[in-house]
């Protein structure tokens, strides 16, 4: 049951877990069946399996499966070594600190940003971006700064279709985006207002390894809190938070093998 080298059954259990990791209110089988594109009877045993270890659950009321307390398990016990992860993590409550925002890492798949972590502040705001989400990497701020390590010409291989709009303020053509990545490059900062929601900006920077962003890191706040003054301090931040990470990477004590988003 090989095709290309991939067991099938095991790509299909990786597909739901993606799948269902991607949206906290979960999918029904249909839902599911269609989205990962397998039939509903060869999915169905799988489902049932993964639903009697705990690996996902399902509502039953609505019929939706969502993501179990085996799999938070599993990645809790990745998170509980001393791992970059951790490291970066703790970053990332040192940024809210100090600029009083939501701070998120996300890493590129495919011309969208994964987003892999978040840490929120005290007055949180409601994100259309959570942890499982994906988003097009060309209007937002962590997608900008995680394609700024990548030539144009490929950029635009991963969006063969072009760019579409979300609000008035996306970006929508290669040469604006070539504009936004060269001053990305140039600054150190990407930046993104109003692209992909309305009332929400957000400031980002690269994480990379050997000239490869292989991460990215960003502040999102609301517009009415957005100021030049705390922008300012924004960058400064983010780009320190870098510096150190960075720096971290570099050490005898990171394995770019060993990074689970490489």
């Amino acid at each position: 049951m090989q095709e290309n080298g991939v067991h099938k059954p095991t790509a299909r259990v990786l597909d739901i877990l993606a799948l269902l990791g991607s949206n906290p209110e979960g999918y029904t089988l249909t839902e599911i069946a269609d989205l990962i594109h397998a039939a509903k009877g060869t999915i169905f045993p799988i489902l049932h399996t993964m639903n009697d270890r705990k690996f996902i659950l399902q509502d039953a009321g609505t019929g939706k499966y969502r993501i179990g307390i085996s799999s938070f398990c599993v990645g809790e016990s990745y998170t509980n070594n001393k791992t970059v992860m951790q490291f970066i993590t703790e970053e990332m409550h040192s940024i809210v600190n100090q600029v009083g925002e939501i701070c998120q890492m996300g890493i590129l798949d495919n011309g969208e940003v994964l987003y892999v972590a978040k840490v929120d502040n005290k007055e949180a705001i409601r994100l259309i971006s959570h942890v499982g989400k994906r988003l097009p990497a060309y209007c937002t701020a962590l997608g900008k700064a995680l394609l700024s390590t990548i030539s144009i010409a490929d950029i635009k291989k991963l969006y063969p279709n072009g760019l579409k709009a979300y609000t008035p303020n996306t970006i929508n053509t290669f040469k604006k985006l070539e504009n936004a990545i060269a001053e990305t490059k140039k600054t150190g900062i990407a930046s993104e207002s109003e692209e992909i929601a309305e009332h929400l900006c957000c400031l980002a920077v690269p994480l990379c390894v050997n000239g490869k962003a292989i991460a990215a890191l960003s502040v999102s706040s609301p517009t009415f809190r957005s100021s030049r003054e705390k922008d300012k301090l924004i960058k400064k931040v983010l780009l320190c938070s870098k510096e150190k990470i960075e720096t971290y990477f570099n050490t005898e004590h990171f394995d770019i093998n060993d990074f689970i988003f490489n």
